[in-house]
């Protein structure tokens, strides 16, 4: 079975995720933990990873079940098929968010455009593009996975 991407109305991943798990269609919704400041407070919210995208996991002729659930929007494309997901790389990101708060990350004398190799992390062995740099971050961008890193300065800690 592959895992295809599924785009959905915005703010509807969890939702969406929550009808597919109940029509008994593997799904993963990755979600992160964010800080959201308002005027009177600060609170953690749970938010998607990827805004309107939610992973689904089946065979190719059931891959109009999606659309029983409301919120479901239409499948992502790529070059002019659904695009599929490899395994490997939903693994990946669950490896990743499982350790987020734990990797520290050291990038040395690089600029903009450079190509690097992370060498340590869940992805290490991965390419990245710098695309960014500030006192604060870094911006990597995974073409391999078709998304974008942004990683704390290990002196910021």
């Amino acid at each position: 079975m592959n895992w295809y991407v599924v785009y959905t109305k915005p703010k509807w991943e969890k939702k969406v995720a929550e009808q597919l798990l109940k029509s008994g269609i593997e799904c993963y919704c990755p979600i992160i933990t964010q800080v959201r400041q308002w005027t009177d407070r600060k609170k953690k919210v749970q938010v998607p990873l990827f805004n309107s995208y939610v992973f689904v996991q089946l065979q190719e002729a059931q891959r109009n079940l999606v659309f029983q659930s409301s919120g479901v929007v239409r499948y992502l494309f790529w070059l002019g098929k659904p695009a599929i997901v490899k395994d490997e790389e939903i693994s990946v990101i669950k490896k990743w968010l499982e350790g987020a708060d734990g990797n520290d990350v050291l990038v040395e004398s690089i600029k903009i455009g450079d190509t690097i190799q992370l060498e340590s992390g869940p992805f290490s062995k991965q390419k990245a593009i710098v695309q960014e740099i500030n006192k604060t971050h870094y911006v990597l961008v995974l073409e391999s996975l078709g998304c974008v890193l942004k990683m704390k300065k290990k002196d910021t800690f």
